[in-house]
Order: structure tokens, then sequence, then C-alpha cells
């Protein structure tokens, strides 16, 4: 049974709070008496339609800026330390994205990463948990936090850094108002109300205000989520909470939502809040894309930026030596997160830039998000955010009998 219900894109907001702007109607479902739920989608079930006009790959415009920072590729790979070090930062950096450090990872809290990193690898699978928690658990230094970024600027690269809630007025302080070029506070989910007994809840326009670079908050999936965010002056969000490949959150505490669904909702946010302020706020989908055309329709979905981790994972450079595992991981009480192979495919430049050695779409994701744009017609990310999807679920098998029977 389907129902119409006069309802914002995010199911959380009604007509009485919700913007004018938001408002429509959207289909539900009824799941038991009285009670109806939404239909949400992932990449899998949505294809992108090709435009009436199409472009030259060539004349296909990838920049992409966060607050004052502009950058060639909207690439941010992820604050693991499976896939950013030092090194694998300033790789990045030559090639045109960003390397996000985490700042309360075995690199700060370890003279030799290389030892922890190590340990980390050689687990077998059975422990790999018990020991990823272990090394983790050592104290982060704040000599190191200074170390780290001194030789990340050394290496050439844009001081990109990731901290957890309760690092970030710690990390701050340590770093000062010019100490990074984009500073980020990352959780499974961070909402402006959080509700706590135990410690004050992060405040964050007064963090903000004390950065003199741009600040990145997330992970949220929601419309009235996002707003809020943006309320305080962030200048970009993550949108994503589960779709990450070493991420178990969704096994772990049933919580998520599809990704594509997810950044249309916050995308939603963006404009509405664009127009009303006129400041715009960078969406980045984060988690979940495996290949160029999951990249190609995480922006067509609306966002302007990816972030990425175990594609990246898989390059010859990265930390990881053949593993991944994600910030959650080391949680000593309830990990939310796992240790995956990831074997090496190729360099992080055939990755994101190819000539692409493998046929999945793996390889050249850059190249596949130009193209993938140009068929569409295209020319800029903005552009790209008014591309028809389609809901096509059975688009990625029809036709494909004999690939599927080798």
């Amino acid at each position: 049974m389907r129902q119409e219900v006069e309802q914002g894109p995010d199911m959380g907001v009604t007509a009485v709070d919700a913007p004018v702007e938001m408002l429509g109607t959207v289909h539900a479902e009824l799941l038991g008496r009285n009670r109806t739920v939404r239909r949400a989608y992932s990449f899998d079930e949505v294809a992108l339609v090709p435009g009436a006009v199409t472009v030259a790959p060539e004349l296909v415009d990838l920049r992409w800026s966060l607050g004052d920072l502009h950058r060639p590729l909207p690439v941010l790979a992820s604050a693991m330390d499976a896939v950013v070090s030092v090194e694998t930062a300033g790789v990045l950096a030559r090639l045109g994205a960003l390397g996000v450090f985490n700042l309360v990872g075995v690199n700060t809290r370890y003279d030799d990463p290389g030892t922890a990193l190590d340990r980390i690898c050689s687990a077998p699978d059975e422990t790999a948990v018990e020991v990823i928690q272990a090394v983790y658990s050592a104290p982060v230094r704040d000599n190191l936090i200074e170390q780290r970024v001194e030789e990340l600027r050394v290496a050439g690269a844009p001081v990109v850094v990731a901290v957890p809630p309760a690092y970030a007025e710690r990390c701050a302080d340590i770093l000062g108002p010019r100490g990074a070029d984009v500073f980020i506070v990352q959780a499974t989910v961070i909402t402006v109300r959080h509700q706590t007994e135990h410690y004050p809840p992060l405040d964050f326009t007064r963090l903000g205000q004390r950065l003199e670079c741009p600040l990145v908050i997330g992970n949220c999936v929601t419309t009235e989520a996002a707003l809020e965010l943006m309320e305080t002056g962030t200048d970009g969000i993550l949108v994503g909470v589960g779709p990450g490949a070493a991420c178990t959150t969704r096994q772990v505490l049933g919580v998520g939502m599809p990704q594509v669904t997810a950044i249309a909702d916050c995308a939603a946010a963006r404009d509405d809040y664009e127009v009303r302020s006129g400041r715009r706020v960078s969406i980045i989908a984060d988690g979940g894309m495996r290949t160029g055309g999951e990249v190609c329709k995480a922006i067509a979905a609306g966002a302007d930026a990816i972030m990425i981790g175990s594609p990246l994972a898989a390059a010859t450079e990265a930390p990881g030596r053949g593993f991944q595992w994600g910030m959650s991981t080391p949680d000593p009480a309830l990990p939310r997160g796992t240790r995956i192979r990831v074997p090496a495919s190729g360099s992080l430049e055939t990755i994101l830039l190819g000539p692409a050695r493998r046929e999945d779409g793996a390889h050249n994701l850059m190249g596949a998000l130009r193209l993938g744009m140009a068929t569409c017609g295209a020319r800029t990310i903005p552009e790209m955010h008014q591309v028809e999807l389609v809901i096509a679920p059975a688009l990625p098998t029809e036709g494909k009998h004999f690939q599927r029977s080798v």
C-alpha cells in the first residue's frame, strides 16, 4: 500500500518546521499498522540518463572549492591509516586530490608507525580487530601531532586533518588558527543537538571561529541534520553512514541510509541554505563508491566531491600493505569496522587518472567521471547535479548473461 505524504525530503522534517522550499510530495509505503516508510536508493538501484546534448570530455571541468581552497579534482582520500600517510598525502596532492590525515591514528601515537602497521597487517583474521584495539590504545602525543603536520608541509601536501569530536578542541589548540589548511571533525554520526550529561557538547560555531581554514563536519545523512550543521558556519558536510567497505555500522547498529538518497537529501539542504544565506556549503559523499560509475552517480545525486578509502587502499603506495580498516574499528567497547583485504591493483595515479589496467571501473576514476559528465552533457559539477537519474535496479545485469557466467 502506498500513500502520498506531505513532507520534506527528510522524513524527520515536518511541514511545521521545514523551509517552504523543501516541502513536497513523497511516496510512503505502509510498513505496518500506523507506520509508514519511504523508499531510499543505493548506487546499484539508479542510473544516469544520457543528455540530449553531449560534450567532448576535454571540455569538462572537474574543479571544486571548499571555502577558499580550490582543487582540480573532487577527491578526498579517507582519513584512514591504511590509506593516507605523509608520503601518500604528498602523492595525492601532486595528482590534484586531497589526502585526509588521521590526526589521532598510529602516526601520532608511535614514533615509528610502521611497527604498528606491521602488527595490524600480520595479525590472523580471527584476532585482527583485537590487535587493532590494542595498537590504538597507545596515547595520542602532542609532539607527534606537531611533527606530522610539519612533515605534511615538507611533503608538499595541504594539511588536511581529521579528528573525532572528543579530540577537536585539543588538536585545534595544538595546531593554532593557521595550523591546518582544512580541519575535519568526523564521527559515525554528528548532530548539532547532541545530548549528554558527562561533558559539554562540542560548539561547532565557536570551533569554526577559532580556525582560519575551512571546517568540515560529518557524518550525517538527513536534510534536517545537514541544515543544522550548515547553520553553524561549516564549509563542508560529510555524507554517509555505513556505506564504506570496512564499516560494519549497519550490521552492528542497524543504522544507515542508502547513499544516493543520503546525498540527495543533504544536497537539498545545501541548495535551500544557499538560497537563504547566499553561502554555499560543499557536500562530500563519504564512502560506498568503488567504481567510476558510482562516482558519477554520487556527483549527479548532488555531491560536490567524494571521499573514498578502500579504492585507494588498493594502491601500491598505500600504507595498509594490502589491508584496510576504518576509524571506528579500534573502538574498545563496540567496534563498527573490520579489517578487510584489498590487494594492490595499481598506483594512485592509475586508480585516479589512469590509464586503466582493469575493465571493472576500479581504475581511472576521474577519467570515468569526466566521460560520464560529458555523456550527460554536463561541463561542470553543478551542471552534473541537474542530470536526470532513473530507478533502474536491473541496469547492471541487463543483457550481461555471459559476463555473469564466467
